[in-house]
């Protein structure tokens, strides 16, 4: 048995708590800003609706000692944000799973965390609030965490072990994956701007700018090391053109809510590693801007 602790009992952190708590073998608790009540995840597909068991904490102050694993699922702009949590429950020999978005997992967690490891996470899970304490997942796509090949992936993948609400992944080329996901990242930096779901990406000028943009993300990605080819980037838009028109993405989401939003992770990055390596990235000289405002606003 583990004590693990979720810091972020949002959209992906209930599936995560969810996924610990369907195992049956370890004492789980979730760490939150403030008291969401009842949590429950929703099944889309077979309407099964699963209580959270898991005590709620509201401050740091509340935690008792260290975890052996923390899920980290605040956005990545929040992380600061989360501290306090951290402090208190990471040791030297506590894992943290960083199940956030980008690409500088490790970077951007690792000072908070005294000297625990940090295992980066990249995060394939449909799934939005749905009313207060309610979290739905869009089950006819399959919900997967994937991890970095070796020992602390491995034991990620006991830990979870048995569970049915996602699917641990070993993957060797780290680098490539996480670009591949940063790319649709950013493409779905397009809903936000327009504040729309997937239907967007039927309108052949959407498209058009979809596949630029995805062009010099991977442009981008190549030069930090990931093994990308440029005729991915018609592949990734495809993604986006063959979802249900009413899917969303959690940037969208966080617009529609007024919310501060994870642009810089998700979109800045490709600029600012753009810059870095002396590539062009003309439509993300648009588009980050436009979000970074929307997420002042």
């Amino acid at each position: 048995m583990a004590d693990i602790a979720v810091v972020g009992p949002g959209a992906i952190g209930s599936v995560a708590a969810l996924a610990a708590q369907q195992t049956g073998r370890h004492s789980v608790t979730l760490c939150a800003r403030r008291d969401p009540g009842a949590l429950r995840v929703v099944d889309d597909v077979s309407g099964g609706v699963t209580d959270l068991e898991a005590p709620i904490l509201t401050s740091p102050a509340e935690v008792t000692g260290p975890a052996d694993w923390v899920l980290l699922a605040v956005k990545a702009h929040q992380t600061d944000g989360a501290a306090g949590y951290l402090d208190a429950l990471c040791k030297p020999s506590t894992t943290v799973v960083a199940l956030q978005n980008g690409v500088e997992h490790v970077e951007r967690v690792a000072p908070y965390v005294n000297d625990a490891q940090v295992l980066p996470a990249i995060v394939w899970i449909s799934a939005e609030p749905t009313g207060p304490g309610e979290v739905t997942v869009r089950n006819n796509i399959s919900s997967l965490l994937q991890v970095p090949a070796g020992p602390a992936g491995e034991e990620f993948a006991r830990l979870l072990e048995g569970a049915s609400a996602v699917e641990v992944e070993l993957v060797s080329d780290f680098t490539t994956a996480a670009w591949r996901k940063l790319t649709t990242n950013a493409i779905a930096g397009v809903m936000a701007v327009t504040g729309r779901r997937a239907a967007i990406y039927q309108r052949p000028d959407v498209r058009e700018l979809a596949l630029a943009l995805a062009q010099e993300t991977l442009a981008v990605a190549r030069a930090e090391g990931a093994a990308l080819p440029e005729s991915e980037a018609e592949a990734l838009v495809g993604i986006f053109e063959r979802m249900d028109p009413d899917i969303g993405s959690s940037i969208l989401f966080d617009r529609l809510a007024g919310r501060e939003l994870e642009w810089d992770a998700r979109n800045g990055v490709v600029r600012r590693l753009g810059r870095r390596h002396g590539i062009p990235t003309p439509v993300s000289d648009v588009l980050v801007p436009l979000l970074s405002a929307a997420s002042d606003g």
